[in-house]
């Protein structure tokens, strides 16, 4: 059987074992998605900051271009306490930086979560093949339906304890994230957050579960491909990887940031959203580790720091921009996503051939 054909093309029914990732915050757009479904791997629509709406009418656009499976990717909210008085002192604190960026206008902040259980509404209605989940485990009864409607259903984890968790809520596969990763950490079990690489990561997960298993976190190429497959992976998601292509909506600073970063680039920081997230370090990150007072949680510090990284993108100032990234985001090219999983999967027989000592 050729290497590319596994459990997880098997489930997906892809060509390609690659999940581009469902990076969220405007990144993901429909065109993009159809690009990597139409090349052979799952295109994943990163909708946990969507309205209802917005996503049904994403999903909409994104079967326009594609009759081939593609995802779309939700944040499981989770309880959180606010503190009036903290967050007066991020307000406060926030104003300088909100200057700095050129922010005119009045800010309109509100934390109030976009409805999940509307999300899930439009998932279900619009009988999406795959829906994948991070910071948690949606609910038996959401699993059952999306099962019901023939939906496929990923989680992510971040330690074994959690892809235990994903495979025993009936999950049919798991994502498992090293910290390398750019964006925010998967994390539900642990609020010491795990920063497991994913060379540790893969094989314990795979030695714990049956369901299969998805590599994620450093993985840019063929050569990261074979090797989470090597590991016992079913195959790979890949984010920054896709940041910088041409069908990308990424901002066209964040997609340069990303080419010119190197291995020390980034950064795990809590600031730009109250929960861990791995950037390229800016002037903001630097700046907000001498704030003397303990940060909001998320997603009330998310929706803080909104109106600053919305002001900076619009100047295109990537001192308060949030420049999500992972640790090999420097091994990633603006070219065509289909030009990408074409060059991955001829790299990974480049890598079969010379490993069997084939010249």
């Amino acid at each position: 059987m050729p290497w590319y054909q596994t459990r997880l093309t098997e489930l997906l029914q892809i060509s390609s074992p690659i999940i581009q990732a469902g990076m969220a915050g405007g990144i993901t757009s429909p065109r993009l998605v159809a690009a990597v479904s139409n090349a052979g791997g799952l295109g994943s629509l990163g909708a946990g900051y969507m309205s209802p709406e917005d996503i049904r009418q994403a999903i909409r656009e994104i079967r326009k271009q594609t009759d081939r499976p593609f995802a779309v990717n939700l944040m499981v909210p989770a309880p959180y306490e606010t503190n009036a008085e903290q967050e007066r002192l991020m307000k406060n604190h926030l104003k300088r930086f909100e200057e700095a960026a050129g922010a005119s206008g009045q800010e309109t902040t509100s934390h109030a979560a976009i409805s999940f259980e509307e999300q899930i509404h439009v998932i279900l209605e619009e009988k999406v093949p795959v829906a994948c989940f991070t910071f948690g485990i949606p609910s038996p009864a959401v699993i059952q339906e999306m099962h019901a409607r023939h939906t496929v259903v990923i989680g992510t984890a971040t330690s074994v304890r959690e892809a235990v968790e994903v495979e025993k809520s009936g999950m049919d596969a798991v994502v498992a994230q090293g910290s390398e990763a750019g964006g925010h950490r998967g994390t539900f079990l642990s609020a010491e957050f795990p920063y497991v690489g994913t060379m540790a990561l893969i094989p314990q997960v795979v030695d714990h579960v049956r369901i299969p298993v998805v590599a994620a976190g450093g993985i840019m190429d063929g050569r990261g491909v074979l090797a989470s497959l090597a590991l016992g992976a079913d195959g790979v998601q890949m984010g920054s990887a896709f940041l910088p292509t041409l069908e990308s909506s990424a901002h066209d600073k964040h997609k340069e940031a990303a080419l010119q970063s190197t291995d020390e680039s980034t950064v795990m920081t809590t600031v730009f959203s109250g929960k861990p997230a791995r950037a390229i370090q800016n002037e903001f990150i630097r700046e907000m580790k001498n704030y003397p007072h303990p940060l909001p949680p998320y997603p009330v510090q998310n929706a803080l720091t909104k109106y600053l990284r919305q002001a900076a993108s619009k100047k295109g100032n990537t001192d308060y921009m949030a420049l999500w990234a992972g640790q090999a985001a420097a091994l990633s090219r603006c070219e065509p996503a289909e030009e990408l999983i074409k060059r991955i999967m001829s790299q990974v027989n480049q890598c079969l051939s010379q490993l069997a000592g084939e010249h």
